[in-house]
């Protein structure tokens, strides 16, 4: 019965650890969550190892080990303060390690996420309003729009495609730099590097950048370094794409 119990733990630890990974936590926040968890149930030494791609749980010297695969990686805040919020309930004795665990099961299945034409919208406005920011002209934001909501729209639709994160960003940042020199070409827009700057800004990778360093400050390499080693792909694919149109 002990065995089984300690099982639930370990499982519910490594569920909740899998969603905060894959959901963009932090990787100290991941491990001080399981950490956290494991001893509220009486797993007292634990040891977890956490990367991008994978965690590893054990119970110690005399205790099993766990592997979890991580595929997928997106930006969902709400769905890392809702396992925060189980992790706390769970400390706190307010929920058994069972109702722990199936309240993750459905956090882990529930959709969260803003709906897409929101998302679509919401890029646009923010690479509108990046191109004020960056002191552009008023005449330049309807092109500004236009090309940071096609950018997002291409880069979301092509990931579905490929699963390929590398190229659906290299061919969004071509589709933003090809509606960029457009609106110049056509005079319905002024300057062409505000517009593109201004386009790709929903593409870059800002919150994989802060937890690359904030992993690093903490002490872990591993992470940190895969980290910042995605988001400067990430960064390279923009630069590709766009340098592509300017090229013609």
């Amino acid at each position: 019965m002990l065995n089984e119990k300690n099982d639930l733990a370990i499982d519910c630890c490594l569920l909740a650890g899998r969603l905060m990974i894959e959901s963009g936590a932090e990787t100290y926040r991941v491990e001080d969550t399981m950490t956290r968890m494991a001893i509220s149930q009486g797993l007292i030494g634990t040891q977890s190892f956490v990367t991008p791609t994978g965690i590893m749980f054990s119970l110690g010297k005399d205790g099993s080990t766990r592997l979890m695969a991580i595929r997928d990686r997106i930006t969902d805040l709400e769905k890392i303060a809702l396992v925060n919020q189980v992790s706390r309930k769970l400390t706190t004795t307010e929920l058994t390690i069972e109702e722990a665990y199936e309240e993750l099961q459905r956090i882990a299945s529930a959709n969260l996420m803003f709906p897409f034409l929101l998302q679509f919208i919401a890029a646009a406005v923010a690479s509108g309003c990046f191109l004020i920011l960056f002191e552009g002209v008023v005449k330049d934001v309807p092109a500004a729009t236009i090309a940071g909501g096609m950018g997002f729209l291409v880069v979301t639709l092509i990931h579905e495609l490929t699963r390929v994160k590398f190229f659906a960003e290299f061919i969004a940042a071509s589709i933003v730099g090809a509606l960029a020199f457009l609106a110049v070409l056509l005079n319905v827009g002024e300057d062409l590097n505000i517009i593109i700057i201004s386009g790709v800004m929903p593409l870059v990778p800002g919150l994989l950048i802060t937890n690359a360093v904030r992993d690093l400050m903490a002490g872990h390499f591993v992470s940190g370094v895969s980290k910042g080693a995605e988001a400067l792909l990430t960064a390279f694919a923009i630069g590709a794409g766009v340098a592509l149109v300017l090229s013609f």
